[in-house]
């Protein structure tokens, strides 16, 4: 009869897993004997290739058919007494497996004991690196031993002669069941770092690697894991140890190229390589799986900045690359500051690579994640979003033939949104524009536009930038966007697309036509028969508003701070290079100031002083910048058809335009309201410490 123990061990549901893994592991050992007895020219036996021995092959069938009443555990995992159809679907599965390399690399076991890498380990005996000159050849990392593991520089190699043996039979491919299982020890950690540290062991880094599957599986249900980690000080440095030292040794063993342009080439495909690249890209899916795991922001960060050292090694596996950008993209928009900027690195390095497949994958996962992270947007979630335009724009100005079929395609999709809008003419398909998601992204591709097509980049380039003729487009669904619906609530939606045209026009100097959208809210705000009246409640801030508030209609405080970003939207846009370095800029002004007379005439008799002061300053302002351009344009002889010198008059003349009156006025408005965002921004950071005191 069986024992109880066995009974409860199969019903336990472990029983077919540990098979599964006892199976893979045999199939490992059996390809690997093939391949050393290849280059060896000895053709394997019987038994190497059954994996089983000669006393077990002299065994009689009577001896096979025992009681199972004295069977271990082991013979339990042998599986003496289950059919042999399991066998012959092993057979299928390792034909499978030849079939296609890729999906062998990565669906491979983890439990795998990567024995292979072992034989590599005479090479890397030849690449001794002395403590003592450490400093000198990577003085990165010996600071970081200085700073975090002082105690392994100062390591005694004396004090562990006794752990040698007993802990080489404990750190060797350990049995998985549960009951054998070793606990890993501050001291066998400390053997393995000496090893990668003094002779980037290869051997060592396997066995690295196979602890940091434990601790990256420990709380997963069905894991038979190699080690068990009792304590959290030897968690935390297994995991940093793990992190900081495998860049090391697979940069020593097989190092990659850097490219001129920025871009890195993958390691070459050398027999060492194809050996190191199973357990690479092991170990990189155990550290995708981790950093779903990690809470602390200062392990977090260091993950994802040593992961990122490792895409070269791991590009060519389309699955591993999917995993990864999907969890980077996922912290890049949710995590603190800190960890959004390290997971955008780790994003870049992957479109840094030669694949060009990769970069459409990651141009266009970023493209959505913002999209998505920019459904809603408070004072408090704003930052974080810039952030996230900012960052993203860079990754589509690395290569900017592939970023235009995206960019392209994505400003026709706006493009099209607005169409159906103004075709239906309904409150639903007002909300396909009106969205704050319709916003951030014309503000992002004019973010993108603005830093590819830099008028300063251009010049010392010599050459256009390929994403320029994506201006014309996006300009005209800007502008398109401000006239769908023009009463006074929709005013903040068209002052969120006046900024992007004015980032636009003022990194590019492309002229683009604002003030047409900017004076009729001036007009119909100042120029409104009813007194605005009067209330308490605060100002409101446009930056995070859409549409007006119904109960800040026809409110002096509305009004206020509506006439305040009117006027100095409209100064910046003057002041810009493309207008007021323009030889026609004293031409350009005239309806301007007409337009603004009338306006803060009518501001006399329907509103207080203080919307009239404001206009008529700047108008004061844009007349003294007129006679100013005007008076330095008689200083040359020019004609229609002095072409080449009305084009470097004007060159010398936008060197010039922040000296201009209008320039020095814009220059004092910009300070002013820088000092003023941070007075707010330390208002809204002390109102829970007013709270917590009370």
């Amino acid at each position: 009869m069986t024992k109880k123990s066995t009974k409860k061990f199969i019903s336990s549901g472990k029983l077919k897993k540990n098979i599964e893994i006892r199976k893979k592991q045999k199939q490992v050992r059996k390809k690997y004997q093939n391949r050393r007895g290849a280059k060896s020219g000895v053709k394997p036996t019987v038994q190497e290739e059954t994996g089983g021995s000669e006393d077990e092959q002299d065994v009689p069938e009577s001896s096979n058919a025992r009681s199972k009443k004295g069977m271990s555990v082991d013979d339990v995992l042998g599986a003496a007494f289950i059919d042999d159809s399991d066998d012959e679907n092993a057979v299928e599965e390792e034909e499978d497996e030849d079939e296609n390399e890729d999906t062998e690399a990565d669906d491979f076991d983890d439990n795998a004991s990567f024995a292979s890498v072992d034989d590599l380990e005479e090479e890397g005996q030849n690449h001794l690196l002395e403590l003592s000159k450490l400093a000198e050849k990577d003085p990165e990392f010996y600071k970081y031993l200085q700073e975090n593991d002082k105690e392994l520089l100062e390591f005694d190699p004396d004090r562990m002669q006794g752990l040698g043996d007993d802990d080489a039979s404990q750190d060797d491919d350990v049995e998985m069941g549960e009951e054998t299982t070793p606990a890993l020890t501050i001291q066998i950690l400390r053997k393995w770092q000496k090893a990668i540290l003094e002779q980037r062991s290869l051997r060592a880094l396997r066995k690295l690697l196979v602890a940091f599957r434990s601790a990256a599986h420990m709380n997963d249900d069905g894991q038979s894991l190699a080690w068990t980690i009792d304590s959290s000080s030897v968690y935390n440095k297994l995991i940093t140890t793990t992190l900081r030292y495998t860049p090391v040794v697979l940069e020593h063993h097989v190092p990659y190229k850097n490219l001129p342009n920025g871009k890195f080439k993958p390691p070459t495909q050398t027999a060492k390589f194809k050996t190191l690249q199973k357990m690479t890209l092991s170990y990189f899916h155990n550290v995708i799986h981790i950093l779903s795991q990690l809470t602390d922001n200062e392990l977090l960060q260091l993950a994802v900045t040593e992961s990122a050292k490792i895409i070269p090694y791991i590009i060519s596996s389309r699955k591993a690359v999917k995993l990864y950008l999907k969890k980077c993209l996922e912290l890049w928009s949710s995590a603190n500051d800190s960890i959004r900027i390290t997971s955008f690195v780790a994003i870049r390095k992957l479109a840094s690579a030669t694949d060009q497949s990769i970069l459409d994958h990651v141009l266009k996962g970023t493209y959505l994640t913002l999209v998505r992270s920019s459904k809603s947007t408070t004072v408090y979630s704003l930052p974080s979003i810039n952030l996230m335009k900012n960052s993203a724009s860079e990754v589509f100005c690395l290569d900017q033939a592939t970023a235009y079929q995206h960019a392209f395609g994505y400003i026709r999709q706006l493009a099209i949104h607005l169409r159906n809008s103004l075709k239906v003419k309904t409150k639903e398909a007002y909300k396909q524009v009106y969205n704050w998601q319709y916003i951030h992204s014309l503000d992002f591709w004019s973010i993108v536009l603005a830093r590819a097509c830099d008028a300063h980049l251009e010049a010392e380039n010599g050459t256009p930038s390929e994403l320029k003729p994506l201006i014309y487009p996006l300009v005209q669904v800007s502008l398109g966007a401000i006239k769908l619906i023009s009463n006074s609530r929709s005013y903040p939606f068209h002052l969120h697309v006046i900024r992007s045209l004015l980032h636009l026009t003022r990194h590019t100097q492309v002229y683009i036509p604002i003030a047409p959208y900017i004076l009729p809210i001036l007009t119909s705000t100042l120029s409104s028969s009813s007194r605005p009246k009067s209330s308490t409640l605060k100002p409101l801030d446009l930056e995070v508003q859409i549409r007006t508030p119904q109960q800040y209609l026809k409110t002096r405080v509305y009004t206020e701070g509506l006439v305040e970003e009117v006027a100095y939207l409209l100064a910046e846009w003057l002041s810009s290079e493309a207008v007021h370095g323009s030889i026609a800029f004293p031409e350009i002004i005239v309806p301007i100031s007409i337009a603004l007379k009338k306006v803060m005439k009518d501001a006399k008799s329907h509103n207080s002083g203080k919307d009239s002061a404001s206009i008529k300053t700047l108008v004061e302002r844009i007349e003294d910048s007129g006679k100013w351009a005007e008076q330095r344009r008689k200083e040359v002889q020019l004609a229609p058809n002095m072409v080449s010198s009305v084009q470097s008059w004007e060159q010398e003349m936008k060197a010039k335009v922040n000296d201009s009156p209008l320039g020095k006025y814009v220059k004092v408005q910009r300070k002013a309201r820088e000092k003023q965002r941070k007075l707010m921004q330390k208002a809204r950071e002390g109102e829970n410490e007013i709270l917590e005191e009370e």
